[in-house]
């Protein structure tokens, strides 16, 4: 059989990728997944009798050197991209119709058909330029959007102010379009992470503009992205608002500080506004540890070592074991996401160090409990203890749709005063919210109060406000209480 027969039989298929590899039936790619063809597996030489008729003389060349890309024309089915390359000497090929090849572009390795592998997902076309992406990150920024979501059935979306609005003057894309779209922005090694995951993350800067992180993933409509914004420019304490309170934890000279609260709440933009504060009033060695890199700090005062996860570490946890041997006087974990992790960076803060991390909690006092719990009940006394001394505050924050357009944060903050400590290292958690309550002179405050400071000062629409609260009926109460309209809110026993 010809490749010419095999790449008719896979459009008539549903196929998107012909692929030959050793010790493998020939494979079909479709959107399920990985057909293999009816026949006995291929051999170096049945692969080397199949693709030799394919190539171009330049292609030929090219193979000699180890790779080769070309295109070809087939009856029935048009043009069709192809690739191959010779691998411990052995020939690997695939035929892409329609298509352009990745330069990342891997073939599968031989399987024994006993012991079946995962399907690995098609190499996305890539040969564009960034150019026609680079539009639409130009348009976010002039619309003033936080994010851009593109996916197949539908056109480019934007979140202007927390609200999702599809641009309708766009047609709606399909899978190619999304790939096209897509691929060309994507750095080689998220490539081939994306070809082995279904997924990978990296950050994209168009000079003197913006950054953006990105995630690429595949879902059962085809490939799709989400993009956030990260302004060149990074906001200063005062022009975030910050209080004072919280602009004294960078001068401490160790401590853990921590800024929390669900994805998309401006932990980031927070953190930022912590780091460049830092950089302006001290003179010391900042290391930050991110997944991907986001706000980018040049040194001002202070020396800054940047770190990404998976390009120059592979893990948070091995970059910050390995900092304490790179003499920092602040570091940054951008995601304190395993157990591991978070005990280093609690002993790294009682050794002497500064240190401010991020978690996925929507309270201070949640936030204590789930630092705790990630740890065996054997450990948890000896966590407290060193959680009691080594805590300095609690930065819990939502984002909140402004009167007038723009989004403003809402801060709840717990400062870690001998009181709090002595709460933390009796295992007595629930307590926290009373000291808060009482603790607005060390610059405490609970998320309730700073809503209902918003809304007195006519930056939030109580309805918004309501709208975002955890505790809907304690802020409804609260609201009632301060003399505030709750007409908006549904009935009592009509639910939340």
């Amino acid at each position: 059989m010809s490749v010419e027969r095999l790449l008719q039989a896979a459009v008539k298929a549903g196929g998107s990728e012909l692929r030959l590899s050793p010790g493998r039936r020939v494979v079909i790619v479709t959107p399920a997944g990985e057909r293999e063809v009816q026949g006995a597996p291929q051999t170096p030489e049945t692969i080397d009798q199949l693709v030799g008729p394919t190539l171009t003389p330049d292609a030929r060349g090219l193979l000699s050197a180890g790779r080769a890309e070309w295109r070809i024309e087939v009856s029935g089915v048009g043009p069709v991209a192809a690739w191959a390359e010779r691998r411990n000497g052995a020939l690997h090929a695939g035929y892409v119709p329609g298509g352009m090849v990745a330069a990342a572009a891997v073939a599968p390795a031989p399987r024994p058909a006993a012991s079946p592998q995962p399907a690995v997902a098609s190499a996305p076309p890539v040969g564009g330029s960034a150019a026609e992406m680079e539009k639409l990150f130009a348009l976010m920024i002039e619309r003033k959007a936080s994010d851009i979501h593109i996916a197949a059935g539908n056109p480019p979306i934007l979140r202007i102010d927390g609200v999702i609005v599809p641009l309708t003057d766009r047609p709606v894309m399909t899978p190619a379009d999304t790939e096209r779209l897509l691929w060309p922005i994507a750095p080689e090694r998220n490539r081939e992470e994306f070809q082995r995951r279904n997924d990978t993350d990296f950050a994209y800067e168009m000079r003197g503009v913006a950054r953006f992180r990105c995630n690429f993933f595949r879902d059962r409509k085809g490939m799709g992205g989400v993009f956030r914004v990260i302004p060149t420019k990074i906001l200063t304490a005062d022009e975030m608002g910050l209080p004072k309170e919280i602009l004294d934890l960078c001068a401490l000279p160790k401590g853990l500080v921590l800024v929390t609260g669900p994805t998309g709440s401006g932990k980031s933009t927070t953190l930022a506004a912590l780091v460049d504060h830092v950089n302006r009033t001290r003179t010391d060695h900042i290391i930050t540890i991110e997944d991907p890199l986001e706000f980018v700090h040049e040194n001002k005062k202070c020396l800054i070592n940047q770190r990404q996860v998976g390009e120059h570490t592979s893990s948070f946890k091995d970059a910050l074991r390995a900092a304490l041997r790179e003499d920092p006087d602040i570091v940054l974990v951008g995601e304190m996401r395993d157990l591991e992790t978070v005990a280093i960076a609690i002993e790294t803060a009682e050794t002497g160090h500064l240190v401010f991390g991020t978690l996925h909690t929507s309270s201070a006092a949640s936030t204590v409990d789930r630092i705790i719990d990630q740890f065996p009940a054997d450990r948890q006394g000896q966590i407290r203890v060193m959680l009691a001394e080594s805590l300095k505050a609690v930065i819990s924050q939502v984002l909140c749709k402004k009167i007038g357009g723009g989004r403003v944060p809402v801060l709840e903050v717990l400062i870690g005063i001998p009181s709090v400590s002595n709460l933390i290292r009796e295992a007595k958690i629930f307590q926290i919210p009373s000291i808060m309550q009482t603790g607005k002179k060390y610059g405490m405050t609970m998320m309730a109060d700073s809503f209902i400071d918003l809304v007195k000062r006519k930056v939030v629409a109580p309805q918004d406000a309501w709208a975002k609260a955890i505790d809907k009926a304690g802020l409804l109460a609260a609201f009632k209480k301060n003399g505030i309209d709750t007409s908006f809110a549904p009935a009592e026993g009509t639910g939340n």
